[in-house]
């Protein structure tokens, strides 16, 4: 079985044969590390193919976020980046003021779902104070700007499901990425949340729903709250932290009810010993897996973590994902 038919059975309950497993490697874990990595990640071919050492360039970068100097988006906020290799943060605001809300108009350029399409957006061009509170004194200006980015979006996803349509079978995922949480809670309570941005994502994901895809849902921070809202919103496969939300709490949420695909715990990584990285992986397939599925396990490897820990993690998720074959 393919590691594709293992999500589909394990998002669905099915019993998939191994539980579904991944290890994406930043760029800039690939500009320090180079030959060192390369030569990790070649005894690990389940997890990235076949491939011969030093045929990587291990400078490429694929995106203009990962570049380090700034870029501009459609939408005309200024990304900055001083680290090759890692994210951009947006510094310049094109819309500070509710004045300017007024007289915002979307993008004529089509650029489908960047991270943070819906409301990472809406701080991107707001700034975060300035949203903040527009959410807590709620002016019309608030709903203006949102429906705005929404409009955007639903026009994002005809484009994109229309392309779909043509290149691939229903019963297949689409990803989206949107941050929505914080360290240990959500910026918004979770009553704006619902009421403003909920309806928003509904209507995002319901035309994919419809069509018969799969929604997969990337979001950073704490969202215990709000995850039944995104499964009622039509995600299918969320992919929270370890660390914001626990794993007692997202086996609470979440088990049995929606499958997790788990962000294992990057803040960790950095810091323990490869035996403590085992014990982290074991501890979430013990508490969140099961036979009939419901758990993938995913691991981001940063400039951060050293040598023998990203080893640790490759054999940890080769290992534990034969926790139930």
């Amino acid at each position: 079985m393919t590691l594709a038919e293992d999500q589909i059975k394990a998002l669905n309950f099915q019993y998939p044969e191994f539980i579904p497993v991944s290890a994406s490697i930043l760029p800039a874990a690939w500009i320090k590390y180079r030959e060192a990595l390369d030569e990790i990640v070649y005894r690990h071919p389940l997890l990235f193919g076949e491939g011969n050492i030093g045929e990587r360039d291990y400078d490429d970068i694929q995106s203009d976020r990962y570049i380090m100097g700034e870029h501009v988006d459609v939408w005309g906020c200024v990304w900055s980046n001083v680290q090759e290799g890692m994210d951009s943060i947006v510094t310049h605001h094109p819309v500070p003021t509710r004045a300017d809300v007024r007289t915002l108009k979307m993008p004529e350029e089509d650029s489908g779902f960047p991270h943070g399409f819906m409301y990472l957006r809406l701080l991107d061009l707001r700034g975060f104070e300035e949203i903040m509170i527009d959410f807590a004194e709620e002016p019309p200006e608030l709903q203006q700007l949102i429906d705005i980015v929404l409009a955007y979006n639903l026009r994002q996803a005809e484009v994109w499901l229309a392309d779909l349509k043509t290149q691939r079978e229903p019963g297949t995922l689409v990803h989206f990425g949107d941050d929505l949480g914080m360290q240990n809670r959500l910026a918004l309570h979770p009553r704006k949340w619902r009421k403003y941005l909920k309806p928003c994502f509904r209507q995002i994901y319901q035309p994919f729903r419809e069509a018969g895809y799969y929604v997969y849902m990337h979001t950073d921070g704490h969202i215990l709250e709000i995850i039944p809202d995104l499964v009622d919103c039509g995600v299918n496969v969320v992919n929270p932290q370890a660390r914001a939300n626990g794993l007692d709490g997202l086996a609470e949420v979440c088990k049995g009810k929606v499958c997790v695909d788990l962000d294992l715990d990057r803040q960790l990584f950095p810091f323990c010993t490869p035996q403590d990285v085992d014990d982290h992986i074991h501890e979430a397939v013990d508490k969140l897996g099961d036979p009939a599925g419901g758990l993938w396990l995913k691991a981001e490897i940063g400039m951060d973590i050293p040598l023998e820990n990203i080893e640790a993690i490759f054999v940890a998720l080769e290992k534990y994902r034969r926790y139930y074959a």
